[in-house]
């Protein structure tokens, strides 16, 4: 039948896009990191599992892992926290409902870079106009960027209001799928909003929830831009995680087996992750 001709057509198509934009890359970076080069067109010379003892031998690298379990459980934290609660709020009836719902989408759409570099600006530590506003009121010498703890702090903020409306675009869509008759029942029972969210929506919206967490999760962990632009992975190193740190080695230290030993660990902590996550948290089918 042509329909299924059509359905197969597509079907090849987005597994020669997967297999050119993300398997051959991802094979080629687990195969530099076999190897001692200086940049991606110089003579690769065959150095085994070197890369990976040295790596391993770091503490450099498992600093930048903690950095990265922090930077990325703190954003799914108050991501999934603050998502889930603003979605709660847009599932009532109240007057200018649909314009607030599309309000709260503006951070999800803007430029990553356009959002970050605003908000440095906003911080600058001497023009900036949050910094301005406070001195006004006697707050003085904040340090945003300036120690390890507000660092990651600033991080996680700009995280947080940039993919928080993703949450909540997923909670909600999820929400109108909750049947009333549920609501209706817990109220029968005399389940008050809190018991109700706990013993009703939650066990309903438990799959969503799971895939949420898991692709915040995946996403934060790799995440890139946010950092790079706020901090390069300072103050002395403090909110460097594991992509920075794969960066650095490539592109900045000249050692790109290094940096693709760095990011091929990186790939294999998530798989492992993310194959305990589903144990652990399995997607029952309905």
């Amino acid at each position: 039948m042509k329909s299924d001709w059509v359905i197969n057509a597509f079907l090849v198509i987005g597994l020669l896009v997967t297999a050119v934009c993300i398997v051959l890359p991802l094979i080629h970076a687990i195969q530099l990191s076999f190897f001692q080069l200086e940049s991606f067109v110089s003579e690769p010379k065959y150095i085994g599992l070197k890369n990976y003892s040295e790596t391993f031998a770091d503490s450099v690298f498992w600093w930048a892992l903690l950095h990265g379990c922090i930077y990325a459980g703190g954003s799914i934290i108050f991501q999934v926290s603050l998502g889930i609660g603003i979605a709660l709020v847009l599932s009532k009836s109240f007057k200018g409902q649909q314009i607030v719902r599309g309000l709260s989408l503006l951070p999800y759409l803007l430029p990553v870079v356009i959002v970050t570099l605003t908000f440095l600006w906003m911080m600058d530590g001497t023009l900036g106009i949050i910094t301005i506003g406070l001195a006004k009121i006697g707050i003085r010498d904040v340090p945003w960027f300036e120690t390890p703890f507000t660092a990651m702090a600033m991080v996680i903020f700009v995280s947080v209001w940039l993919w928080t409306p993703f949450v909540t675009t997923c909670f909600l869509a999820g929400l109108q799928t909750v049947p009333k008759a549920l609501y209706d029942a817990a109220k029968v029972d005399g389940l008050g909003p809190w018991q109700t969210f706990w013993q009703v929506t939650i066990p309903v919206l438990k799959p969503i929830l799971t895939i949420i967490i898991l692709l915040r999760a995946i996403w934060m962990f790799n995440k890139f831009e946010v950092v790079w632009l706020l901090t390069q992975g300072g103050p002395v190193g403090a909110t460097e995680h594991l992509p920075i740190l794969a960066y650095r080695k490539a592109f900045l230290m000249f050692n790109v087996g290094g940096g693709a030993a760095v990011a091929t660990i990186s790939f294999m902590i998530l798989s492992i992750a993310v194959f305990i996550y589903f144990k652990l948290s399995p997607i029952e089918e309905k």
